[in-house]
């Protein structure tokens, strides 16, 4: 495994090492991997793929918590002693699963530094993540929450692209995320291929010049 000086999170050196659980599952696009109140007995780590968590509420209505890509953590709860998952998973297209017995990951953590930094690392990540999107949602109209949400789908700042094709996602979806309706997400995404920010051609193509909407005026 590489440590966060040296590269990104090797998931095979993790399947490889001595004593880690083996256990691989492969996931069919819109497959549950696990449902809010299913017991919380494991971490999950995507090897190949994506997953979307969600959680409904009392009245029944769903929110998007997060999509996740390959090479991110989730499902940790249940180190922190969370007897139930808070919320579902799904994959959002075919994909490849790390499960990890909670009592072996905490071995792991404990015994492998590498493994430990790229954990702390993402849990960092994920926190400041779950700030952001409490200002977003505060300060922000839902046209500048959608152009944030669809830069941070196509992971915008991590290379040097000036557009980035990530995996079709659908409008009722992005509603969920940003805290809109469908027909609101509809109206911005023709506003934005208007002007050039994004594109259906092939998938949907996620351009840097996005930012505009989201930068203060």
């Amino acid at each position: 495994m590489k440590s966060k000086h040296t590269g990104t999170f090797n998931g095979q050196a993790l399947l490889d090492s001595t004593g880690t659980a083996r256990t691989i599952v492969e996931y069919r696009r819109a497959d549950v991997i696990f449902s809010q109140g299913d017991p919380c007995d494991h971490v999950l780590y995507i090897q190949e793929g994506g997953v979307k968590l969600s959680v409904v509420s009392h009245a029944g209505r769903e929110a998007v918590v997060a999509l996740l890509s390959a090479g991110e953590f989730f499902g940790e709860g249940c180190l922190a002693g969370q007897p139930a998952r808070s919320g579902t998973a799904t994959a959002t297209m075919d994909s490849t699963i790390f499960r990890i017995g909670q009592g072996r990951m905490v071995r792991m953590l404990h015994n492998q530094p590498a493994l430990s930094d790229r954990f702390i690392a993402h849990l960092l990540a994920r926190n400041i993540r779950i700030e952001q999107d409490l200002v977003d949602q505060l300060s922000n109209s839902s046209e500048k929450r959608l152009a944030r949400t669809l830069l941070l789908l196509a992971r915008y700042g991590r290379d040097d692209n000036r557009g980035r094709t990530v995996p079709l996602i659908s409008q009722q979806t992005l509603a969920e995320m940003v805290g809109t309706t469908r027909s609101r997400v509809n109206f911005f995404m023709r506003k934005f291929q208007r002007m050039g920010f994004v594109d259906y051609t092939n998938g949907l193509t996620v351009y840097d010049s996005l930012r505009t909407i989201v930068l203060p005026n």
